[in-house]
């Protein structure tokens, strides 16, 4: 037994000495300043940015006519010498060329691309939205660990009040020595729970960091508890209001109307294009020059197997994006229902702790400690009280956290950050 002692104490010391290298940093952590710092070097987002804005360059290009031809060369009579100004057939000849497309071809190209871009802006605003999102999961998450570590300490020190008092008893003759090894070891359990979430604030830090574009081991501070948001609109109103401005429901609409475009184009390639021609012979000596003026038309012979099929494929990409569009709604209803579903029960069982099994289990370890200190209760019923509390508040912010998730994840479904929530005083 008196080993197993000595264990216990070395194992303590080593925990103390572990613990000392918080990782706590004296400077909180600004959420609003993470949010804006992501916006501006989150490598995904850029990404998408970069996107949007190349495909606003292939708007005017999809308008503008084809490139001009130029044409020059000459013609010579014979080949044995040079009989420019001496033969009538032989001139320098140069031909100016443009391709014309059928009326409307062009304004549906320039419609195509408007709606791609518009399509491309709008898949920017979801990584926007989402990039926030992750921000806030990832801050709360962050501010939930070193809650936790928190609360193991703070009830790491009523664990040293059951030591005390087991120790005393002990001492006293009026307990086994097995209660002082019971609180003992209580207290070393959760000093290992604190290096386990230590950890998991290091891995937190590096996520967030990546979140914002930093690099992984920058320093990060504290978070300071989040006042809870105020959060009072139904689910009929966040799922009509995502169908209005969800910026990924608005993405595969443009790209509806782009693919409504597609047809419209395929349709008219059953009209034939033409390119008007200006051409000029010069000839020498006393031969007159020739000028001429030519049209080119394309014949659309091939239609069943080139323009119909066409039409045919671009039938089926509206088609594709009208049962993409289709799922996503479903999606994000089904996201929607499933979060706001999350934050009703969360804010119910944060009620639940708060006025009553809280303050209630504590009361009942008040109770019990007093209790075994004058011999009526046993160590196994205060310990069993404390570690119930430690699990309650532990529960507590566990789901206080899950309902701000599901706030930012609504947000974010919703198109509308910050416009629905706001912070209770």
């Amino acid at each position: 037994m008196k080993t197993f002692c000595r264990t216990l104490c070395f194992m303590f010391f080593c925990f103390l000495c572990i613990s000392s290298a918080a990782p706590a940093s004296d400077e909180l952590l600004n959420l609003p300043a993470l949010i804006q710092e992501a916006l501006k070097n989150n490598p995904e987002l850029r990404l998408a940015e970069s996107r949007w804005k190349t495909s606003t360059f292939k708007v005017p290009q999809s308008r503008s006519l084809p490139d001009p031809m130029f044409m020059f060369g000459y013609q010579n009579e014979g080949t044995r010498r040079y009989t420019y100004g001496e033969m009538a057939d032989s001139e320098w000849m140069f031909s100016a060329s443009q391709m014309f497309p059928f009326p409307g071809k062009r304004s549906i190209k320039e419609e195509m691309a408007g709606k791609d871009a518009q399509s491309l802006e709008a898949a920017y605003e979801a990584v926007r939205l989402k990039t926030i999102d992750r921000v806030k999961e990832l801050y709360f998450d962050l501010f939930l660990a070193y809650r936790n570590i928190d609360i193991i300490r703070d009830k790491t020190a009523l664990f040293s009040r059951v030591e005390d008092a087991a120790a005393a008893r002990y001492g006293s003759g009026m307990a086994p020595q097995q209660e002082l090894l019971m609180a003992q070891t209580e207290k070393y359990m959760l000093l290992e729970k604190e290096e386990m979430l230590k950890q998991k604030v290091e891995s937190l830090e590096a996520m967030l960091n990546s979140a914002t574009g930093r690099e992984a081991a920058s320093p990060l501070g504290k978070p300071p508890e989040p006042a809870e948001t105020m959060y009072s609109y139904s689910m009929d109103e966040l799922i009509q209001t995502a169908y209005e401005y969800a910026p990924e429901i608005r993405s595969r609409e443009l790209m509806i109307g782009s693919a409504e475009a597609g047809i419209h184009l395929a349709e008219k390639e059953y009209y034939p294009d033409f390119t008007l021609s200006a051409n000029m012979s010069k000839k020498g000596g006393d031969f007159e020059n020739m000028v001429g003026l030519t049209t080119t038309i394309n014949l659309p012979l091939y239609y069943k197997s080139k323009q119909r099929q066409g039409v045919y494929e671009a039938k089926s990409i509206l088609s594709e994006g009208e049962h993409e569009l289709k799922d996503i709604k479903l999606m994000v209803s089904s996201s929607i229902r499933d979060n706001y579903s999350m934050l009703q029960t969360a804010g119910k069982l944060m009620e639940l702790y708060r006025q009553g099994l809280i303050p209630k289990t504590y009361q009942d370890f008040d109770a019990a400690l007093a209790g075994y200190v004058t011999g009526k209760v046993e160590a196994i019923t205060v310990i069993s009280r404390l570690k119930s509390l430690l699990d309650y508040e532990l529960l507590y912010w566990d789901q206080f956290v899950t309902r701000e998730k599901a706030i930012a994840r609504l947000e974010s479904l919703t198109g509308s950050p910050g416009d629905f929530a706001t912070a209770s005083q």
